[in-house]
């Protein structure tokens, strides 16, 4: 007698989604690698869909990054702002740090209350709601202006448990193993 694969597939199940027409407030966080990488691989998609994009990045703003580059190539496609003024370690200056997260936090609202963008990206907030850089109270107070069909993407650890309350889908990234533990420094097209 041969043998059978039992079937796993799981091809009886209850349809629970509801379609509705408004726009999702994303949060990817978590110790892992690939919260901003997961926020661009859902800018692809909605690229593919031919969605208007924005994307503002908080801290990376001195690094010379892939996808900064990329969003060079798509103009008109996709609005690119890296806003920061690098890690906060580098800075080490509170004071012009909370600036540089007012004025990129500013372009946020700016980029969410404009309909031409179906999608935003607010890439690595969760660090200045973490360092007090802005206020969470602030925030969520902002993001409540944007259109009910734009979708909004929050990235970076250690997301407030308020933010993680007001989002629609969260997703942690948890770490297993890094090539950093190994002494391996972050490459380029992976990391950055």
């Amino acid at each position: 007698m041969a043998w059978v694969p039992e079937d796993r597939a799981p091809r009886q199940h209850e349809e629970t989604a509801i379609a509705r027409p408004n726009g999702l407030m994303i949060v990817y966080t978590g110790a892992g690698k690939g919260k901003t990488t997961a926020a661009l691989g859902l800018v692809f998609r909605a690229l593919g869909r031919r969605y208007r994009v924005a994307m503002v990045q908080f801290i990376k703003g001195k690094w010379k990054t892939g996808e900064a580059a990329m969003a060079k190539e798509l103009t008109g496609r996709i609005d690119f702002f890296s806003l920061g003024d690098g890690f906060t370690w580098i800075t080490k200056n509170y004071d012009q740090d909370v600036a540089s997260a007012r004025t990129a936090w500013a372009k946020c609202l700016e980029l969410l209350t404009d309909e031409r963008y179906q999608v935003v990206i607010f890439d690595e907030l969760n660090y200045v709601l973490k360092y007090n850089f802005l206020s969470v109270e602030e925030v969520l107070s902002g993001l409540k202006r944007k259109p009910r069909r734009t979708h909004v993407v929050i990235t970076g650890r250690d997301a407030p448990p308020e933010l993680i309350e007001a989002a629609d889908l969260v997703t942690e990234m948890r770490q297993i193993k890094h090539p950093y533990q190994a002494g391996i420094k972050a490459q380029p097209g992976v990391d950055y």
